[in-house]
């Protein structure tokens, strides 16, 4: 297990809500590009929230069964990026962009982590998110006991936990889990989608800190 947990805040589309995710500490900001999400940004508009990033931040953009045009006009645009494929991509189209890549992993009972892991061995991370209508963002949490309990020691391929977090939830998700990373998008959002709340973001990412703190005491 990593010594910290790293934080993505995804479906950002205001300034205001990067500058407060990279106040609060997030490692890294998700960009939908997902025309049918309600927190999607026009490739334009992702790069310039994009530009608001400091170094070490890095930026993730999300994709929804794109087009390889698509995806090379934005790895193109944002090369500094790394990409999220929450649809029903293939491994190969999933490595045709020959970038960083995280792999949605829709939780429900019988999905086998390590067979996912040998589907997409070139994935950066498995993101484990919440079996819902859709693609992701749905504010439900999957139930944890799907992740087998050693899995931080048999998946080569790190996990990030998402799904329904929140400031009230993830400590217990982090303990849990112990994954290399959590994703947070409706749980930090106040009322309407996409934008964010500046306080729970830093709540959020609190509590991410807290989770670490008892598990480093928890080993000593």
């Amino acid at each position: 297990m990593s010594a910290r947990t790293r934080i993505k805040i995804c479906g950002l589309t205001r300034e205001a809500d990067v500058a407060a995710a990279v106040e609060a500490g997030a490692d890294a900001i998700g960009l939908n590009l997902y025309a049918k999400s309600p927190r999607y940004v026009g490739l334009e508009r992702a790069v310039q929230l994009a530009r608001e990033m400091p170094p070490f931040v890095a930026p993730v953009l999300l994709f929804v069964n794109a087009t390889p045009a698509a995806i090379d006009a934005a790895c193109k645009a944002l090369p500094q990026a790394l990409l999220q494929f929450h649809g029903d991509e293939t491994p190969a189209e999933c490595d045709a962009a020959m970038r960083a890549y995280l792999r949605a992993v829709r939780m429900q009972p019988g999905v086998d982590l390590l067979d996912c892991m040998h589907r997409f061995p070139n994935a950066a991370a498995l993101l484990l998110d919440a079996d819902v209508e859709g693609y992701g963002g749905g504010g439900k949490r999957f139930d944890w006991s799907l992740i087998p309990p050693d899995s931080p020691h048999v998946t080569r391929t790190p996990l990030v936990l998402s799904g329904g977090l929140s400031p009230v939830n993830v400590i217990d998700g982090v303990l849990a889990v112990r994954p290399y990373a959590v994703d947070v998008s409706s749980g930090v959002e106040a009322g309407e989608k996409g934008i964010k709340d500046a306080a729970l973001i830093r709540r959020f990412c609190e509590a991410v800190r807290e989770a670490d703190a008892r598990l480093a005491d928890a080993a000593n």
